[in-house]
């Protein structure tokens, strides 16, 4: 399915990156009982040299915190003489935490973890500018700590050259220096847990409160991803991908485990550990949780394993400040940031939400009440638990209600229904759209009309041509589209977990997965949309003989913003509409520091009426 697109990332590589891995494996080759290892061949030459517990705790300190031998924040000088210290020259800003590099702008940071900059490893390869073409940190010959020292302290290069302006000079003492290089050498050397020469171990959690029919779909769905993927899989075989890929045999097959989660969420934790040590893995992928997830989030950090993007309604309060976990967006936290905008524009004299006790509910609940006391203070908020079963208590919850005030319904779909028993109020009525299945809320037909939604996900009628080429795969492998929003999350989570492992070469580390994730993201999602659309476009006009996904591409109808001409002889095969990205929501991206990759969300109204879409905006895309 990838095949054209995997061709064209192998050209853009060009002869002489080919050449250059060919060259240095001709003398290096594969040694037998590669399964037994726990890194890359040669990782080991860069720990030749290592400091004591002291040194490396010191280099540790100036690498992530810009805290010299003294105690006190280093301090740099780039650009020719602007000065600044500690945090605003700490080495991880740029080479990231991992070492491993990045890209600034047109300027690659090279790698500085030790088997690339104190050994001559010719396996320590990166994937550098993923912007414009592949390309790959250059190579020199080993620095020892004088010319480390000279580097940083005189940004003079091992070849002689001046190392770029970007690069602070360091007026560091000689034990500052022979404690960085102490701990360099030890930065991203041995693979992270769960990763063997031709397998990488994974796991997906799945929380109790999950129901057995959306589990059964999220199972199905995330499977046949990984399916798909194993299926290309064979022990020894050199992928397509990059010349790089190809030539240091790195394709691993995916051995996934499902965690299914028991009992209260205290309890989690202890079950989490308990399947890890039994196996370890490289990443939680996916995931699943109607409500609570914050044991699971802090399983990952303390064990420093990445969660990669599961589907969930309530983040953790304090996932923006963690590291290893990563979300599609705040979940009911970005509708309370949202709403508390729109009433801070249209006051009421009073806010009453209701919750029915669950996890997301009370979280959003919390958050807005929280928000709603600084952003509109006098404004009384009366936060309340009800069940949607007892009619008569939601009369009670709602009495008194008049046309300047406002309710807010923190509720699952499931209870929608209920609302038939309850007179419409008067004033203004919000429900969530990520506990509520956005345009699909069962809410009562006199309730849609006075009802405002917060929409965390692309408008239906765009989101139709970012999901098409997913719907051809889910119809292809006859599971179908049956929840719209979380398969679509699942699916994404597969798909980028795959790419970004793939361009990771040999450095299988939990850190640099990370540092990749937040450095690609953006560009990934428009290069990956433009791919489809180059694909689905072909086969619109070629559908013979083609089977898969590709077929049922072929053979599907197109949304009506997605109809694409039939081309002119001679000229250029036309593309369809613009997409913005492969998932339900308009826009995905990350930067450092930052774990939610869409950060907004729409007020919506219930349109209603024939041909127009379920909902429309009554906002534009809001970002707190």
């Amino acid at each position: 399915m990838k095949a054209h697109a995997a061709i064209r990332r192998v050209l853009v590589c060009g002869y002489f990156a080919a050449g250059l891995i060919a060259s240095v494996f001709a003398a290096t080759p594969v040694m037998p009982g590669m399964t037994a290892r726990t890194g890359p061949p040669g990782a080991e030459k860069a720990l030749a040299v290592v400091g004591t517990p002291e040194e490396i705790e010191l280099g540790r300190r100036i690498y992530h915190e810009g805290i010299g031998a003294n105690g006190k924040p280093i301090t740099g000088v780039r650009f020719g003489g602007a000065e600044a210290h500690g945090g605003d020259v700490v080495c991880k800003t740029c080479h990231r935490r991992s070492g491993l590099g990045a890209v600034e702008g047109t300027d690659n940071v090279p790698p500085i973890a030790g088997r690339f900059i104190f050994s001559d490893d010719p396996r320590a390869i990166v994937s550098m500018n993923f912007r414009t073409v592949k390309n790959f940190n250059q190579r020199h010959e080993p620095l020892t700590d004088d010319t480390f020292g000279a580097a940083v302290r005189e940004g003079k290069h091992v070849t002689g050259r001046e190392l770029s302006p970007i690069m602070p000079r360091f007026d560091f003492s000689d034990a500052e220096i022979r404690g960085l290089t102490s701990y360099l050498r030890t930065l991203s050397v041995s693979w992270s847990p769960g990763v063997e020469a031709h397998t990488v171990h994974l796991a997906t959690v799945i929380t109790p409160d999950v129901s057995p029919q959306r589990k059964e779909v999220f199972l199905q769905t995330l499977k046949a991803a990984v399916n798909q993927k194993n299926g290309n899989f064979a022990p020894g075989m050199r992928t397509m991908s990059s010349a790089a890929e190809m030539m240091l045999n790195t394709n691993r097959y995916w051995d996934l485990q499902v965690w299914e989660l028991q009992g209260a969420p205290h309890t989690w934790g202890a079950q989490l550990a308990e399947r890890y040590r039994a196996q370890p893995v490289f990443a939680l992928v996916s995931g699943f949780g109607a409500g609570q997830w914050a044991p699971v989030h802090e399983f990952c950090e303390n064990q420093r394993v990445p969660c990669w993007f599961p589907s969930v309604d309530a983040t953790p309060k304090r996932a923006n400040n963690d590291f290893y976990s990563l979300y599609f967006s705040q979940g009911v936290g970005v509708e309370a940031e949202v709403l508390t905008l729109y009433l801070k524009e249209n006051r009421p004299a009073r806010v009453v939400q209701l919750h029915r006790g669950d996890a997301a509910g009370i979280e959003g609940a919390q958050r807005l009440q929280s928000l709603l006391g600084a952003a509109t203070p006098g404004v009384r908020v009366d936060t309340k638990r009800v069940e949607a079963t007892d009619p008569a208590t939601m009369k009670r919850a709602l009495a008194g209600l008049g046309s300047r005030d406002a309710l807010m319904l923190w509720w699952p779909q499931a209870d929608m229904p209920a609302l038939q028993a309850v007179p419409v109020p008067k004033g203004a009525v919000f429900v969530s759209g990520r506990m509520g299945g956005a345009e699909h809320a069962a809410l009562p037909s006199d309730w849609k009309l006075a009802t405002r939604m917060l929409y965390p996900y692309q408008l239906p009628e765009k989101r139709a041509a970012d999901l098409y080429y997913l719907s051809a795969w889910l119809q292809a492998g006859k599971i179908g589209m049956r929840e719209e929003f979380m398969q679509s999350e699942v699916y994404f989570a597969l798909s980028y977990l795959s790419d970004t492992l793939t361009d990771m070469l040999d450095n299988m580390h939990s850190d640099y997965l990370i540092d990749r994730a937040e450095a690609t993201l953006s560009q990934r999602e428009g290069a990956k949309a433009e791919d489809e659309t180059r694909e689905l476009t072909t086969l619109r006009f070629h559908k013979g003989g083609v089977g898969g996904a590709q077929g049922a591409m072929a053979r599907m109808k197109l949304p009506e913003n997605m109809k694409i001409p039939r081309p002119v002889p001679g000229s250029p095969v036309p593309a369809a509409n613009k997409r913005e990205g492969t998932t339900v929501y308009p826009r995905l991206s990350l930067a450092q520091g930052q774990r939610f990759a869409s950060k907004g969300a729409y007020v919506v109204r219930f349109a209603g009426a024939q041909g127009l879409p379920a909902v429309v905006a009554d906002s534009d895309w809001v970002i707190p």
